[in-house]
């Protein structure tokens, strides 16, 4: 048997079975695919896939014991490969980072710019895309850290930590009369036309949460992904927004009137994630270091072997 074999049944099974797929993904043939899952059965005297002709049908059960095993060794060789890269060369490098567009437009400048300053050599890939995508860029080792608020935490292949709360505020024009409240309430929203985020982005499940516990059924207006974009609408006049709290720090125009929701739609938790397992070089613990003040090398070591699961903000 040989890592050939283990990738291409790995591919296979994150493909859907689809053996085309998987070919194209590890950019050979299908038939070869075919022939090397085929040979690690033979070797091993078990089915790893029941098939329909030609056709993967699904995993059998030993065949789920064997991913497992799989999933185990291919994730110890790139632990090699990440210990041979940090040895050979310390201080240089590239650290790939998946995340939001709130968190790379608004968290995160500041610790990249700090890592470059203690780690000159070291390069930054920045990949901004959905919680969802963030866990599965983690996952697959295209990222070797991801950062949102959604999502992380649901993945067992991943060692989550939170890094920070914060607050939905709402973003008002000049002279709306919502400005002139002490405390704003959830019907006084309610029939606003409102701008905020997609449903899979940056808390926007806490807040359609609490219009619903309320039996109220908000006028959304527009979402978007991007903070910038919803402050832009609400300055056109179409309606008043709902961003986090992170999106109106050092807001560059300032034009915008700023009320805190919290007690509405409750406190979110961004949270850092990495691969169970996984070999992390002492530029990523020092950018986790930098993202908050909460995460300790340390903390982050002892998360990694299981020895914690969180703690408190």
């Amino acid at each position: 048997m040989n890592l050939h074999q283990f990738r291409f049944v790995q591919e296979a099974a994150r493909r859907n079975l689809n053996l085309t797929e998987a070919a194209k993904a590890l950019h050979t043939s299908q038939p070869g695919v075919s022939k090397a899952i085929i040979e690690l059965e033979e070797e091993l005297g078990v089915e790893i896939f029941a098939r329909h002709g030609k056709r993967l049908k699904r995993i059998t059960e030993p065949g789920l014991h064997v991913l497992r095993s799989i999933e185990l060794i291919m994730g110890e060789v790139s632990n090699l490969k990440r210990i041979g890269e940090q040895f050979s060369a310390q201080d240089n490098g590239t650290l790939s980072i998946a995340t939001t567009h709130t968190q790379a437009r608004y968290v995160l400048p500041l610790p990249v710019a700090r890592l470059r300053e203690a780690y000159p050599k070291v390069n930054v890939s920045l990949h901004q895309t959905t919680p969802d995508q963030v866990a599965r860029m983690v996952i697959d080792e295209v990222a070797e850290i991801g950062m949102a608020t959604e999502s992380l935490a649901d993945y067992p292949e991943l060692v989550t930590l939170p890094c920070y709360e914060w607050q939905h505020v709402l973003v008002l024009p000049p002279g709306h009369a919502l400005a002139q409240k002490e405390r704003i309430a959830i019907e006084d929203i309610a029939h606003e036309p409102l701008i905020t985020y997609h449903p899979s982005f940056t808390g926007r499940g806490k807040i359609d949460a609490a219009f619903a516990a309320r039996r109220l059924q908000p006028r959304i207006a527009l979402e978007a992904i991007d903070s910038d974009v919803i402050k832009t609408y609400v300055r056109l006049g179409l309606g008043i927004g709902i961003v986090a709290e992170m999106a109106m720090r050092d807001d560059p125009v300032g034009d915008l009137l700023v009320r805190p929701v919290g007690h509405l739609f409750g406190q979110s938790v961004a949270r850092v994630a990495f691969k169970r397992g996984a070999y992390l070089r002492n530029f990523v613990y020092k950018f986790a270091e930098l993202i908050s003040d909460r995460l300790s090398r340390d903390l982050v070591a002892r998360a990694m072997t299981g020895h914690v699961n969180d703690y408190e903000l």
